[in-house]
């Protein structure tokens, strides 16, 4: 299909063989586990159900400004971000709806479909060149349905049709085009398009003047050709359990899954891929894991050094902001240096939890204190007032107020900034150095810009920095003749002084939609974190956290989940209406953070509200007949050629993964049958995916080791305030132990936990103390009254 790759500066130049058309893609190819072109917002190649091809490449965005002259499209009337970025566009956009469907079936015009989200760096960059473009919005407005659709809203169409694309192309990304019958079968599609030709691509709008000929021209060719692809795509997407009774052995998928890691690893620079690198915390997840079950052994020392080795790098790097904490979407390049400067609330959610996991294992607080860095930007800066989390940052900004935004402008700087902030000279020195030459030397920047050519092809960043990690402390201090501690205080300083002169900064877009499968993934974030590190005030922000998704994001009456709530004037919440329900993955994210929470907090109403949601969502998703869960409500979906059981681990673990752990976790909460059968039955449907390509699904061969190893029961039977109880609890917490469930039995026959657990009432306090029991297969330890003796038993 491809007749040659060809590395062009930053980008990858994909040729197609024979068509003499050619598409880019700005930040390099995907590869390597955990990386799909799903979790890249870039350029990629056109695909077709028919002979067109297309694509291009071209140069920098800005966050769309607002055109007061210009009359609104029907977009103003929506609530997402991103719609509203295209609200002052010319082209006649209609939001995802019966509306514009109607309209194509009347006119007999195929729909432009155009999914994106509102920090996507190339999502800009196509509304400022072609969208905002008098001449292509009369194109689209008198040959074409255009629909615009916010992939964070309804990542049900998002799947769809970035399945055709991906199928039936060199990749994927964002902004995705398609265009569809009528019926809403897609027939070509693509990502980003320059809006004119160039030497080795085709633009926009020779695009749309193709497609328009094509449909007028050979439409049941078109119309053929998409109902064969579609029909292709359904066989392909199938995930059922067949006529297979159980799930494959756990220990060949984990040694097949860590072999896969294991020969894409980095040595150097950690991570598993060339470039562009994600932080992909399933992987990660998956070998911590696979360590424990592997102690003994030389793949368990490899797995739990993988880990370490790439969370170390990844915290020096570039793409973790060194001034202002939090973690960038991915890193460009192989060392971790220069990030996509974009910040996603899923990363920070799920980077906390994996450093919290790091610092359970090693017990180096280099680990924890990054946890900590990534909570503490979330509370400043991605947190509404009522609790809830926003969704992300842009990449963009402009350097100066008024000025076009640029990728990074808030996040780099100059040799000159540096020392104009800390000209304060260091005394003890062997020689003379100020502030600012000492935190230039530790952080790597240079005169020049320590950004390459090749990373940088626009020149936006040229005699720019990225703050990344060059030197340890022990070194930076023997380089001058200083005390470590008085460097790392310095330095601290020096970052703080950084931080205080960023606020002066414009700062980029933040998408002030709050999803509630991220702010599930964020509940799990602040109360695993607090958990293990023994602070009270992470534990409240994700109760915080909780409580603002079932005031906002629950409806009591019919039991359903939200999807999205956003934020209005004031700072007070709001929805669409009608409301945008919630998807699989919200049910699953938010159950998971309640499951955390109730762990963290040993409040049992956290345990009854999860308990709710998996069965609704059990109501909603479950394929009653080949297993496992569908993305998104039947009812929801009408109207789409696919309804998709998402089958990847990728920036997010997928829904199903998640919803596995989760059945397995609640049955070891309440006993319920019901919910093991279900887990089964899960890990069963994905057992072809996952013999075939382990490493897509780490996530979920982590659960299936959990069910076959059979989780622990830790019961302790005290009073939640009391110290002894406390000090038994945070044993278990400052152990990785993730195949367990962690309750508190009060003593009261009528408590929800006893309720559920009958066993309970059994298991008595020794001597009036707190007592801690470890059950398994129904048979619990004697009992343990001293922490030491708790995390001897458990390190068993």
């Amino acid at each position: 299909m491809l007749g040659a790759r060809v590395w062009v500066g930053r980008g990858l130049l994909l040729c197609r063989a024979g068509l003499g058309l050619a598409a880019s893609r700005r930040y390099g190819r995907a590869s390597g586990p955990g990386s799909s072109s799903r979790d890249k917002d870039r350029s990629a190649s056109v695909s077709s159900s028919g002979s067109m091809t297309a694509g291009g490449k071209g140069g920098r965005s800005s966050c769309p400004p607002s055109v007061p002259q210009r009359a609104p499209n029907r977009l103003i009337n929506e609530k997402s971000p991103y719609l509203l970025q295209h609200a002052y566009n010319p082209v006649d956009w209609y939001p995802w709806g019966q509306e514009a469907f109607d309209k194509a079936r009347k006119e007999n015009k195929p729909i432009f479909l155009s999914v994106g989200y509102s920090t996507c760096h190339w999502c800009h960059m196509m509304e400022e060149e072609s969208f905002q473009n008098e001449e292509i919005g009369r194109l689209l407005n008198e040959d074409f349905v255009s629909v615009k659709v916010d992939r964070e809203e309804r990542p049900d169409v998002d799947k769809v049709y970035m399945t055709f694309v991906q199928a039936t192309s060199s990749g994927g990304g964002w902004p995705m085009n398609v265009w569809l019958t009528p019926n809403l079968q897609p027939f070509v599609g693509g990502t980003y398009f320059p809006p004119e030709d160039g030497l080795t691509r085709v633009g926009f709008r020779t695009v749309l003047l193709r497609i328009r000929d094509q449909w007028k021209q050979n439409k049941n060719t078109l119309l053929e050709n998409s109902q064969r692809v579609t029909t292709t795509l359904l066989a392909r997407s199938e995930i059922s359990m067949g006529d297979r009774q159980l799930p494959p052995s756990a220990a060949t998928m984990n040694s097949r899954c860590f072999q896969q890691l294991d020969e894409g690893y980095d040595e150097e620079y950690g991570g598993f891929a060339e470039a562009p690198k994600f932080p992909t915390p399933v992987i990660l997840n998956f070998l911590f894991s696979y360590w424990l079950s592997h102690r003994l052994t030389q793949d368990g020392s490899r797995a739990q050094q993988m880990a370490l080795h790439t969370l170390k790098m990844m915290a020096n790097g570039g793409i973790r902001d060194h001034v202002g904490q939090g973690f960038h979407r991915y890193s460009t390049d192989p060392q971790w240096h220069v990030p996509h400067f974009e910040k996603m609330l899923y990363d920070q959610a799920q980077l906390a939890v994996v450093y919290s996991q790091a610092f359970q294992i090693s017990g180096d607080e280099f680990y924890s204190d990054v946890a900590k860095g990534i909570l503490q930007y979330v509370s400043r800066s991605l947190t509404h007032r009522s609790g809830g989390f926003y969704c992300a940052e842009d990449a963009d900004s402009p350097p100066e107020r008024g000025m076009h935004p640029k990728e990074g402008a808030f996040y780099v700087w100059t040799i000159k900034e540096v020392q104009q902030l800390l000209p304060e000279p260091v005394p003890g020195a062997t020689e003379p150095l100020t502030s600012g030459q000492l935190l230039i030397k530790h952080y790597g920047l240079t005169e020049a810009g320590n950004i390459s050519p090749t990373q940088d092809p626009k020149g936006e960043l040229q005699g720019q920095n990225v703050l990344t990690v060059r030197y340890s402390l022990e070194l930076t201090a023997a380089r001058f003749g200083l005390d470590v501690e008085a460097v790392r205080t310095l330095l601290n300083a020096g970052l703080e002084k950084l931080f205080q002169a960023r606020k002066h900064r414009p700062k980029p877009h933040l998408d002030n939609k709050m999803l509630a499968a991220w702010n599930g993934l964020m509940v799990s974030g602040y109360a695993v974190t607090g958990a293990v590190l023994g602070l009270d005030k992470l534990v409240s922000c994700a109760t915080n956290g909780a409580k603002f998704l079932k005031r906002h994001m629950f409806d009591v009456a019919s039991g359903r989940l939200m999807r999205t709530c956003y934020t209005a004037s004031g700072g007070t919440v709001e929805h669409s209406n009608p409301p945008c329900w919630g998807f699989l993955e919200d049910y699953a994210f938010v159950v998971r953070g309640l499951l955390d929470l109730y762990e963290a907090s040993q409040e049992s109403a956290w345990l009854e509200w999860a308990l709710r949601l998996q069965d609704t969502q059990d109501r909603l998703f479950w394929d009653s007949e080949g297993g496992g869960y569908f993305c998104s409500e039947a009812e929801l979906g009408a109207g789409l050629p696919l309804r998709l059981k998402d089958d990847q681990d990728g920036a997010e673990p997928s829904a199903n993964s998640v919803s596995a752990h989760n059945l397995l976790r609640l049955h070891g909460f309440t006993g319920h049958k019901d919910w093991m059968d279900k887990c089964v039955c899960l890990l069963t449907a994905f057992s072809e995916r996952m013999r075939r390509v382990p490493v897509a699904l780490p996530e979920m061969v982590r659960t299936l080791s959990a069910h076959q190893q059979t989780l622990k029961q830790i019961v302790i039977c005290g009073d939640r305030q009391a110290k002894d109880t406390k000090a038994l609890v945070q044993c278990v917490h400052s152990m990785y132990i993730p195949n367990k469930v962690l309750i508190l039995a009060d003593g009261d026959p009528s408590s929800f936990m006893s309720r559920q657990l009958p066993f309970l009432s059994t298991l008595r306090r020794l001597e009036d103390r707190a007592t801690a029991y470890v059950c398994e297969n129904q048979t619990c330890s004697l009992p343990i009254t001293e922490p030491c003796e708790l995390r001897k038993l458990l390190h068993q």
